[in-house]
């Protein structure tokens, strides 16, 4: 639980902060370089404050909590509201934190998203096409789509090439929205499927 973020000890006042403050503002913006993939806190730094377990709990539920935030867009009174159980003092540093480091949550969040595959895609053209004969007489004059996708896998280029009618073309987009869904939702908030942030 958030919490155990009351149990930091105070650390040296600037102008204008309270003391616990400074210790929560160091801790904060370590967890979120650790989100951002530049080393989250150590524990024996934070030894004397949490034992193992509280130190497992707390550094999960701060960095969901930064990961939820941020990936839901919350507005700041949803943001406090999921840390009710904490007094003024400590929501206001975590509500400054969040405010100066947002867009880095959301890159590495994104980040996090597009690294699902080693694939990627690097480039895509696209041609419409009027299919003017056929076998079929149901297909005369039946627009196509000619896409080109430039995919980079492990680090070589492979050109690929789809044809698709209207009906393709729109399956396609529909399958891609929804792997777009499902992996932002199960990457970003993997552990909230039991909770809701409202």
């Amino acid at each position: 639980m958030l919490q155990l973020l009351e149990k930091l000890p105070p650390g040296r006042a600037l102008e204008g902060v309270c003391e616990t403050c400074t210790a929560l503002f160091q801790f904060l913006h370590n967890i979120v370089d650790g989100i951002c993939g530049r080393g989250y806190p150590r524990y024996q730094d934070y030894s004397g404050v949490w034992s193992l377990a509280e130190w497992m709990e707390v550094l999960e539920e701060t960095r969901t909590y930064f990961k939820t935030a941020v990936g839901r867009n919350a507005t700041d009174e949803e943001a406090v509201q999921q840390m009710n159980e904490l007094n003024a003092n400590y929501q206001e540093a975590i509500i400054k934190c969040l405010k100066a480091r947002k867009e880095e949550i959301r890159n590495a969040l994104v980040e996090t998203v597009n690294a699902i595959s080693s694939a990627q895609l690097q480039d895509f053209d696209w041609q419409l096409k009027l299919a003017l004969s056929s076998d079929k007489i149901s297909t005369l004059q039946m627009p196509l789509l000619n896409l080109d996708l430039d995919v980079r896998e492990n680090g070589e280029i492979k050109p690929i090439s789809i044809e698709m009618n209207k009906e393709e073309l729109q399956n396609l987009i529909n399958a891609l929205e929804a792997a777009n869904k499902v992996a932002f939702n199960d990457i970003i908030f993997p552990s909230l499927s039991s909770r809701a942030f409202v």
